[in-house]
């Protein structure tokens, strides 16, 4: 039973239950962030660029508002940044999990117990 754990996400979905962001979503938004390069946050992330390109527009589509800003290249290259709106989708997880992660890992930890205790 060592091998096993508990673990959460958390993420946005629609009125009818579709998801718009989660976890992954949100450390892409965050890498971007601090790279101020989709490239290389997609490179950090190990992610495909199609992909990722489609779940972005996804995601701005479902929500109706852009969450990055892309500007081309030139001279001193490309750059990509995060809107007012995406960065406040990414202080809003951060600040989540910066206030709950530790109580509800513990949670988890007591229920593993819990269940290794009674199988």
């Amino acid at each position: 039973m060592d091998k096993f754990t508990l673990k959460y996400k958390i993420w946005l979905e629609t009125a009818d239950n579709k998801g718009i962001l989660g976890d992954g979503k949100y450390e892409l938004l965050k890498t971007i962030s601090e790279t101020a390069c989709l490239n290389a946050a997609m490179k950090k992330l190990n992610l495909s660029y199609r992909k990722t390109w489609d779940n972005l527009n996804k995601i701005e589509d479902i929500l109706g508002f852009r969450i990055i800003e892309r500007r081309r290249g030139g001279k001193t290259g490309g750059k990509t940044v995060l809107t007012p709106q995406g960065q406040a989708i990414v202080a809003a997880f951060d600040k989540f999990y910066e206030k709950y992660d530790t109580l509800i890992c513990e949670a988890l930890e007591e229920t593993l117990s819990e269940i290794k205790k009674n199988i």
